[in-house]
């Protein structure tokens, strides 16, 4: 498996490593970011992302993606996992559906890297994590 990197981060065949990924500084002066986790294998294979809570108050995904990183060994996996169990860190954080600026983050893909913060957010996870992978799997749970 090749070396892969993501937003400025190189992760070498056979490393696991967390990344935070900034996404805007909110008026206290604290960056939120988008929690990564990136277990590259050293055999070759697909690259796969894996992520939950686009709406911040949906849970169950952020549960799954632990359970799978815990089952998962960089020196055994075939291929790369890009796991984000939250996308949505804003809405996760007040355990709201929305982002601060009342958008639905699932409705702001693609993004724009300078739109709205919904829309900076969506092209952020678009351009680092999704353009990189050739499967995905997004957990949205139900009403």
């Amino acid at each position: 498996m090749p070396r892969i990197t993501i937003a400025e981060h190189d992760i070498a065949p056979g490393e696991r490593r967390r990344l935070e990924i900034p996404v805007a500084r909110l008026v206290t002066e604290t960056w939120l970011s988008l929690p990564v986790e990136v277990v590259n294998g050293k055999r070759p294979g697909p690259t796969i992302w894996l992520s939950a809570a686009v709406h911040g108050d949906e849970l169950n995904g952020v549960e799954i993606i632990r359970q799978v990183l815990d089952r998962i060994s960089a020196a055994n996996f075939h291929g790369c996992l890009i796991a984000v169990p939250i996308v949505n860190v804003f809405g996760f954080v007040e355990q709201s559906r929305y982002l601060p600026d009342r958008r639905d983050l699932n409705r702001s893909f693609p993004g724009s890297p300078r739109g709205s913060l919904a829309s900076r957010l969506a092209h952020l996870f678009m351009t680092e994590i999704v353009s990189r992978c050739q499967l995905g799997l997004l957990s949205m749970d139900g009403d």
